[in-house]
């Protein structure tokens, strides 16, 4: 590879277009000139202007908002105010002092943190310590009945608070409630609730084909975080049926996935905010990032401390900044610019049509201990392991086609490929494995092989791809790979249980697979921009007992 190649290398892999929501992230290899760092330094008007489209494209989607959507994003911004929350949450605990709340007199309040507009508050107390289950059923046939053992901090006990999850918008809900004792006694009681519509206006009921037996899925709840046909923003819950069982508002933009720590759950609600919530549903923390707008992933350390991808609007480039937020205090630091990495490289590349230098798009983040962390860059369709992220990072190795980097200082950190396959092109949703089979220095990979760019081998189809990657040797090997769906973008693998979870975004669809790659079940959605990512949980230690799933 010569040196004019190795410039078109940091557009090469642009060459597919997909646009999610208010934030566009599909990429063209349309050159706009030589991007150096002198030249970065004298062209801070045309970042002030790609910003300021940015705002005027927010401003033209609530501008094209129906008067009832901006209503109903009023709410949406109302919900997620921390004061407010708590001042919901001290006119609870009045409610909860002023009567006394048993099983036949519950407390019962319709989604009064504004965090599930398909969810119950419930508070009461028994005599005896008991475990608390429900089910919902609805008087439509084709729509099985839901039912979960809730998360109490004790299996049995004698208070109750909980959050039901999984009613049905626009049908007459029966909840039944059951008390199980010690000695395996129990009680119930049914409540009827009658649910109105959706805040949004996503489907309630998602095209499903079975090509296998529905008793193979995995249990919990697809996540679909993302859909770019909506006005509005949500994250939704939809259950193996494909039926929507709980709609989570967001400011704008979309999720990238659920995280969780003892006692919280936590996501993006928008470019620049987090957000962490409590079991029974109420906002406890918001987290600001300021100058940083937050993009495609993030994730936990041993530590507790969250690493965020993001891009520093105060730089000529986006989307390759490693940021760390204290959950406790909320301080925010940038801990990592791969421009200081790769800063020859960088150098070198091009910004894009959208005047943006968009040259290492990294899209997914995992921590493998010990101050080191995986990076998935789209845009070199390599994967990247940083150490000493914290102190002083450094490139430990990288994972990919060699030829890419072929003629730079980078070279000599591409793992060599054991075996005879093509690397994984444009991949997104890149996930960690540790196995105790495995020797020291060895790990499982996997990831949505969007298969894209310079390392495509074949047109229009993606891959799940499952690599075993030995530090020892320096090299890394295919040991697992079918194909999925075709996405240009965006895109997600997950292995549950024995399965794998698939969600091809640009087509809008995503799918569960048995441990022989054999389609179970696929779920079609109606967004003409498709969907960013699908993961599933089993919310187990959080909504609902850990054995229920």
């Amino acid at each position: 590879m010569n040196r004019k190649q190795m410039i078109q290398g940091c557009i090469v892999l642009t060459v597919a277009v997909a646009v999610f929501g208010t934030v566009s992230m599909g990429k063209t290899a349309e050159a706009e000139g030589s991007q150096t760092k002198k030249q970065a330094a004298v062209e801070t008007s045309k970042k002030a202007d790609v910003q300021s489209d940015r705002k005027v494209e927010a401003d033209r989607k609530t501008s094209e908002l129906t008067k009832k959507q901006k209503e109903t994003l009023e709410q949406i911004q109302e919900v997620y105010d921390v004061q407010e929350q708590e001042k919901i949450r001290e006119e609870l605990e009045k409610k909860k002092a002023s009567s006394e709340y048993t099983f036949n007199n519950m407390l019962i309040e319709r989604n009064p943190f504004g965090t599930n507009s398909l969810s119950l508050y419930v508070y009461f107390n028994t005599e005896d310590a008991v475990n608390v289950a429900y089910t919902v059923h609805v008087k439509d046939s084709s729509i099985r009945d839901f039912g979960r053992n809730v998360y109490q901090e004790q299996h049995y006990q004698t208070e109750h608070e909980f959050q039901i999850v999984g009613l049905v918008p626009e049908m007459e809900n029966q909840i039944t409630f059951f008390l199980t004792r010690k000695d395996g006694s129990t009680d119930t009681k049914q409540i009827v609730m009658e649910m109105g519509s959706v805040m949004g206006s996503e489907e309630v009921d998602l095209e499903r084909t079975m090509e296998g037996d529905a008793e193979e899925l995995e249990a919990g709840l697809y996540v679909v975080m993302g859909d770019g046909s909506e006005p509005l923003d949500f994250m939704y819950y939809y259950d193996n049926e494909g039926v929507l069982r709980g709609e989570i508002p967001l400011l704008g933009y979309q999720s990238h996935r659920l995280i969780f720590d003892k006692d919280s759950m936590y996501y993006s609600i928008s470019e620049t905010k987090m957000v962490q919530v409590n079991r029974i549903g109420q906002v406890t923390a918001i987290y600001d990032l300021g100058r940083y707008r937050l993009h495609h992933d993030y994730v936990f350390d041993e530590n507790g401390n969250m690493l965020i991808l993001a891009t520093d609007t105060e730089q000529d480039s986006v989307e390759d900044v490693v940021l760390k937020l204290d959950v406790n205090s909320g301080e925010v630091t940038e801990v990592l610019d791969l421009g200081d990495l790769f800063a020859s490289y960088k150098s070198e590349c091009q910004k894009n049509s959208k005047g943006e230098l968009d040259w290492m798009h990294i899209d997914a983040i995992q921590w493998i201990g010990n101050g080191s962390v995986l990076l998935s860059s789209g845009e070199t369709s390599s994967i990247i392991k940083v150490d000493n992220i914290y102190d002083a990072p450094v490139i430990s190795y990288m994972i990919g086609e060699k030829l890419f980097w072929a003629d730079t200082e980078y070279e000599s950190l591409v793992f060599n490929k054991d075996g005879d396959f093509t690397s994984q092109g444009g991949q997104h949703s890149i996930a960690y494995v540790e196995d105790d089979s495995l020797e020291d220095g060895q790990y499982y990979l996997y990831m949505f092989n969007n298969n894209i760019g310079i390392s495509a081998k074949d047109e229009a189809i993606s891959y799940y791809y499952k690599y075993l990657v030995d530090e020892n040797a320096g090299t890394f090997s295919l040991v697992d790979s079918f194909e999925v769906p075709y996405s240009e973008d965006a895109g997600s693998a997950q292995e549950i249980g024995g399965n794998v979870v698939i969600s091809s975004g640009t087509q809008g669809i995503f799918g569960e697979y048995d441990e022989d790659h054999k389609l179970i079940a696929s779920y079609k959605t109606d967004g003409e921009n498709g969907i960013y990512r699908v993961y599933k949980y089993d919310f187990g230690g959080f909504y609902f007992e850990d054995e229920e799933g």
